[in-house]
């Protein structure tokens, strides 16, 4: 198992678990460095063009942008290119198209400004049919295991058993590093799996697509022939049964050029301390109380992120 890449605990009323996220997925892609033909890298460097026109564009600028000194400016290259200045990494700015060639800049102090606190628990706010998530919402999968060395494990599994019973996935809201997300929670190949989730402006209305085929309709006869071909086709999923021929190609490539050469990445395991979960049941209690009061007419999904 690799790294956690995130620390916290699930909160679900009074109770408390201690968990570690884990990627559930790895990309298998592979990767290649750019090299010239004699087998040297390719490095890049960063540049601007000289631009007398560059100014016009900027919507926003700073107050020591118009500072009338030369000293910042940095040097021009002399690489038989003109018009080239090489830009260092501390003098680089965010720059956002308000309109075309028309940018707002934002310095690196005001990004770190806006972004969020990381946070620590993941709230449970509300529990959903599986069902009703469309496919088209999940963004990145990931799996939660109890904190090693902590009492976690009971009341994860019974969370873990209380969805399975319920088919139902929890939505909750967390930061990880620096983003805030929307994330459900849902039992999968027994254990809690947690799925990052797109928001509602994120995905893109179809309807476009659905007006270039206004008006076409098959016949009966069309239909049941494409029933029958799809029927004919039907399978188990088998995830093992599907292969990436391209890449399983490059590496046989590889293979042949480098046959005893072989990368070891080792078990990177690490331990994980936590507070334990005390009086299971009376939170459990509590919580479901709490519930039973609560007006759902009333209630409101909570808005705090993180």
């Amino acid at each position: 198992m690799p790294k956690a890449v995130w620390k916290g605990s699930l909160s679900l009323g009074l109770v408390n678990i201690p968990v570690s996220l884990y990627a559930a997925t790895e990309a298998k892609d592979v990767r290649f460095h750019l090299m010239d033909k004699a087998g040297r890298r390719v490095r890049y460097r960063r540049f601007v063009d000289r631009d007398p026109d560059a100014e016009d564009r900027m919507v926003s600028r700073r107050p020591e942008d118009d500072a009338d000194t030369q000293d910042d400016v940095p040097a021009e290259i002399d690489d038989g290119t003109p018009g080239e200045i090489e830009v260092a990494y501390d003098d680089l700015v965010r720059g956002y198209e308000v309109e075309r060639d028309r940018f707002v800049t934002v310095t690196p102090e005001e990004i770190a400004r806006a972004r969020p606190q990381p946070s620590r628990t993941i709230d449970l706010e509300h529990f959903v049919r599986l069902d009703d998530i469309d496919p088209l919402y999940f963004e990145k999968s990931y799996y939660l295991a109890p904190q090693y060395g902590t009492d976690a494990r009971k009341p994860y599994v019974l969370l873990l058993r209380a969805m399975q019973d319920a088919g139902r996935a929890a939505i909750g809201r967390f930061v990880l590093r620096t983003k805030p997300h929307l994330v459900a929670i849902r039992a999968a190949h027994d254990v809690l799996a947690l799925e990052t989730l797109y928001f509602g402006d994120e995905v893109r209305d179809p309807a476009e697509i659905r007006s270039w085929f206004r008006g076409v309709e098959p016949t009966p006869r069309e239909i049941e022939m494409a029933e029958q071909l799809i029927s004919m086709l039907e399978a188990e999923w088998d995830p093992s049964a599907y292969a990436d021929e391209y890449r399983d190609e490059l590496l046989r490539i590889i293979a042949e050029k480098t046959p005893s050469e072989t990368l070891d990445e080792g078990d990177d395991r690490e331990e994980e301390q936590g507070s334990a979960v005390e009086d299971l049941m009376a939170a459990l209690r509590a919580s479901v109380e709490a519930a039973r009061k609560a007006k759902p007419s009333t209630r409101k999904p909570d808005s705090r992120v993180g």
